[in-house]
């Protein structure tokens, strides 16, 4: 028989809802990360991408070049082994990978056929992601709440933020343009109105920012494969609808996702952006492996 169950459901709506969420999140974290970490390390890294250039990151020492200016040249360093050292910066314009993940009602939901709650996947999807990136050389923060950072402690900052976040029921990201040479990486259940949704993607992608988007759903959510009498539950408004003959409606919800998906789909295409559809019943690294490899294609980085 299929259950189907939602995180946390007496804390949905509590007294202080982000305070026991933030709580919720936090026990589960440790899980997640490690988690995610096996993802990262169970595919290879993006070939390292980084290059001198304008930006306040130290990158490397390298030997003076001659013609160079002495003004370049790092005295401390070179004083070492009397050779001299130029210190160069990280250009930072093109190493801007901007995460955001939903972490609405809608994604605490998890049928008996999930591997794990959508959330949970998304959080192990987005953390695999950045740890994987910063290893290639790549700069990740989370929209709203981090700078991008190509700090090897990457996958704690984003935990810390996000478990601090205080817009955490959120559906969409935020709608401001991305930086032209920025990457963003949407983890979502895509179940906002699409409208809604396509706006923000043309708002980010406005100034030729490249964008991914990973839509996250769980097996029961595609197939609908209810039978007789039903209640169905809005866990974003907290409404219920009750259906005769859940046979019969299942073929019009299908129909209803199918076009949702479309306009979807459409959004991306007209922003030059990705679309991936992962279901929770498939293992996390194929969703992270998608995505890396196509924010290394756009980017021109070797293959995986």
């Amino acid at each position: 028989m299929l259950r189907m169950r939602v995180l946390s459901p007496s804390e949905r709506k509590p007294a202080k809802p982000i305070l026991t969420e933030s709580l919720d999140l936090a026990a589960r974290l440790p899980r997640l990360i490690l988690e995610a970490r096996r993802v990262s390390a169970s595919i290879h890294g993006i070939h390292g991408r980084r290059r001198s250039g304008p930006g306040e990151t130290f990158w490397q020492y390298r030997p003076l070049v001659a013609g160079e200016s002495a003004s370049r040249i790092d005295w401390r360093r070179s004083a070492r082994d009397g050779h001299l050292f130029v210190r160069e910066r990280e250009w930072e314009a093109s190493h801007s990978i901007w995460l955001w993940i939903d972490r609405s009602p809608s994604m605490g939901f998890a049928s008996s056929l999930a591997m794990a709650p959508k959330v949970d996947r998304a959080l192990v999807a987005g953390f695999a992601l950045a740890e994987t990136m910063v290893d290639g050389g790549e700069r990740v923060g989370h929209l709203g709440l981090t700078r991008a950072l190509a700090s090897r402690r990457i996958v704690e900052v984003l935990a810390q933020a996000l478990i601090a976040d205080s817009r955490s029921e959120a559906d969409l990201p935020p709608g401001e343009p991305l930086p032209r040479l920025a990457d963003a990486i949407l983890i979502t259940d895509g179940l906002s109105p699409a409208s809604a949704l396509a706006q923000r993607i043309a708002t980010m992608a406005s100034s030729g920012a490249r964008g991914h988007l990973l839509l996250i759903a769980d097996p029961i959510e595609e197939t609908f494969p209810f039978t007789g009498q039903a209640e169905l539950f809005d866990l974003e408004d907290g409404l219920s609808l009750r259906v005769g003959d859940a046979g019969a409606w299942g073929e019009a919800y299908r129909q209803r996702l199918a076009a949702h998906r479309d306009a979807i789909a459409e959004s991306c295409r007209k922003a030059g952006w990705t679309l991936t559809l992962h279901r929770t019943d498939r293992p996390a690294s194929e969703a992270v492996l998608r995505i890396a490899s196509l924010v290394a294609a756009s980017r021109g980085a070797a293959p995986f």
